[in-house]
């Protein structure tokens, strides 16, 4: 029996043609591997592709519920915005894409994995890094790396190999999605300068015409992690997907963001993550409203330190994992529910309340039932401006005294 390779199969032109094209060039005989993270709309269907353009093997599986338990929501409570604009969303599904091609060759007694990534982008780092830290004794395959064909030429090979592949209108753009989000790019988009046209866009609303009535929706979560929508518990990808539609409907979760890639080049990219924009911000004033404000400073600078490592492949490093364990200890209070206002593409936050807040009404209040002693502030600030008062008296020189 021939070795074997595991390749990561969409059932689109590349991964189909890849099927053959490995079977060539390495021998292999080639399971294919295809995962729903929110993006695969028939599994049975692609399995039948797979089979049918030469695969020996095809492994199919729904992996939703672990994909948003074990990847969205850790990202979730670290508050993880690549660049403070984009959710993550293709990048945090490459890890478990990673892991699962590599549980594959274990069971399927694979010696290599494949994907069909280009040299180009960010998800190979991700691919590769990943399968190099679960699998490193397994070789990695990179077709669309290594073919140099192009989409003509790929065509013809399928067409002289007896290759059924999707015979559709090619998309202007090259699209990615699951449950967190949608990323889109190439084609028009490329110009800086042209606004996305309107079929760019595929989840959201145009916000001119989203519904004139805003919406108001409750999120509620419990140690960071949302539980229910408006009173209701539901499971974490339900969940997500009602928040999705709504947060839709009303033209929420539109991103229009110059990247930097991990290779090294600028990129436009057009994100839609309509769930994503409503709970980042909702778990951000949760956060605002039962930390301290030295709590919420030093987890704005890990929560840019997790992006960046979820952005550049190393969800499996140490770091990830060491700060994982300190995001995991910030959110033993926040729990709570937020209350927000979807309209004509806004997502505004209106309401708080928690049985931690630190938000004090005795306190913060100028009317009656005042309970700030005025008195003490006084000699606080005699503390407080201490140093300058001494630094002014003695370096005199340093001050600037316009």
């Amino acid at each position: 029996m021939s070795e074997r390779a595991v390749l990561a199969y969409s059932g689109g032109l590349d991964t189909s043609v890849a099927v053959k094209w490995i079977k060539e060039k390495y021998g292999y005989d080639v399971v294919t591997f295809t995962v729903d993270i929110g993006n695969v709309a028939n599994l049975d269907a692609i399995r039948q592709k797979a089979l049918d353009v030469g695969a020996v093997d095809a492994v199919v599986t729904d992996a939703k519920q672990q994909f948003v338990r074990d990847f969205v929501f850790p990202s979730l409570k670290a508050d993880a915005l690549y660049e403070g604009e984009y959710p993550l969303a293709t990048a945090i599904g490459r890890p478990l894409i990673a892991q699962l091609l590599v549980k594959v060759a274990r069971e399927k007694g694979a010696v290599a994995v494949a994907h069909g990534c280009t040299g180009k982008g960010n998800d190979q780092v991700r691919l590769d890094v990943g399968i190099g830290t679960l699998g490193p004794d397994l070789k990695i395959i990179a077709p669309a790396r290594e073919w140099g064909m192009t989409r003509e030429e790929l065509i013809r090979y399928a067409e002289e190999n007896s290759i059924p592949i999707p015979v559709t209108k090619k998309s202007p753009y090259s699209i990615d999605e699951n449950l967190w989000g949608r990323s889109i790019e190439t084609g028009i988009l490329e110009d800086p300068w042209v606004e996305p046209p309107a079929d760019v866009y595929a989840w959201t609303n145009d916000p001119a015409s989203a519904p004139d009535t805003p919406q108001y929706i409750e999120v509620e979560f419990e140690k960071g992690t949302p539980v229910a929508l408006d009173g209701v518990r539901m499971s974490a990808v339900q969940l997500i997907e009602v928040l999705h539609a709504a947060a839709g409907r009303h033209a929420v979760g539109r991103v229009d963001h110059i990247e930097n890639r991990l290779v090294g080049i600028k990129s436009r990219e057009i994100y839609e993550a309509p769930a994503a924009t409503v709970l980042l911000k909702a778990h951000t004033a949760l956060q605002n409203f039962v930390l301290t404000k030295d709590q919420l400073r030093f987890k704005a600078l890990v929560a840019t330190h997790y992006a960046d490592l979820i952005y550049n492949g190393l969800w499996f490093s140490a770091l990830r994992r060491n700060l994982a364990a300190y995001v995991n200890d910030t959110q033993e209070y926040v729990t709570g529910v937020i209350r927000l206002k979807l309209h004509k593409g806004t997502c505004t936050v209106v309401g708080r309340k928690s049985p931690f807040s630190l938000y004090d009404l005795s306190l913060a209040t100028y009317d009656k039932g005042d309970a700030f002693n005025q008195a003490d502030s006084p000699g606080f600030i005699r503390l407080w401006g201490l140093p300058t008062r001494l630094q002014a008296r003695q370096q005199r020189g340093t001050i600037d005294s316009e």
